[in-house]
């Protein structure tokens, strides 16, 4: 099985219950979901002229388009060739569920590494069991997309979203009734760090128990 990875690169996870934790980001490319805010757009479209070389996508000093094609195996080897010390491996996209990750997170586990993927739910999870789900549920966007129960059920973190108090209201009816995991970690994200958003954010974080969670990478201003 091979994916197609847009770019893999070491930082720190910069949102979620992991902020501040070293890792190895590998984004995949391909998401139909079209949310207007998304900051990865550039990670939508799988064309095949955008296909490179792993090395020239690694050489990328952009956001671009382009992708390469890897195996499990040849992901591996560039995390050691690249000499990669982050045990927390997130993958993400574009979206990442498009994808069967149980051959990418068996190779990768067995590396000693723990797995993250960041998913907007919408799409059926393939999946190893000890994979940490953070769903970032995406309702209304253009692309039509539902959110799934399964994905909901599975999720260790529910990270939304949130500009105004719609946005809290439409994840309260998406939750109402689902069934989810006793210890679920349930953040809110401001979007584009808008004073008002995460003003919104903070208060509703204290009321309800939640957690804030402000894209620590975004201040830092780094990948």
């Amino acid at each position: 099985m091979t994916y197609r990875i847009n770019e893999i690169f070491e930082t720190l996870q910069g949102e979620g219950t992991f902020t501040g934790v070293p890792s190895i980001f590998i984004r995949l490319q391909g998401c139909p979901v079209g949310c207007p805010w998304c900051d990865t757009q550039h990670t939508w479209d799988v064309k095949q002229e955008d296909q490179v070389s792993v090395a020239t996508m690694m050489a990328k000093s952009e956001a671009t388009s382009e992708w390469a094609e890897m195996s499990s195996a040849d992901i591996v080897e560039l995390i050691k060739q690249r000499g990669y010390r982050a045990k927390h491996v997130v993958i993400t996209g574009g979206e990442p569920a498009m994808y069967d990750l149980r051959e990418l997170g068996e190779v990768l586990e067995a590396q000693g590494m723990r797995l993250q993927i960041e998913t907007s739910g919408t799409y059926e999870l393939l999946i190893t069991a000890g994979t940490w789900v953070t769903v970032s549920p995406k309702l209304d966007m253009p692309g039509g997309y539902l959110v799934r129960s399964d994905c909901l059920s599975r999720a260790d973190e529910i990270k939304h979203p949130i500009a105004m108090q719609k946005h809290i209201d439409a994840l309260d009816r998406l939750l109402q009734g689902q069934k989810l995991k006793s210890d679920v970690v349930i953040c809110l994200q401001p979007i584009s760090q808008r004073p008002r958003a995460t003003e919104l954010a903070m208060k509703t974080c204290i009321e309800r128990n939640w957690r804030l969670s402000v894209q620590m990478h975004k201040y830092l201003n780094i990948e």
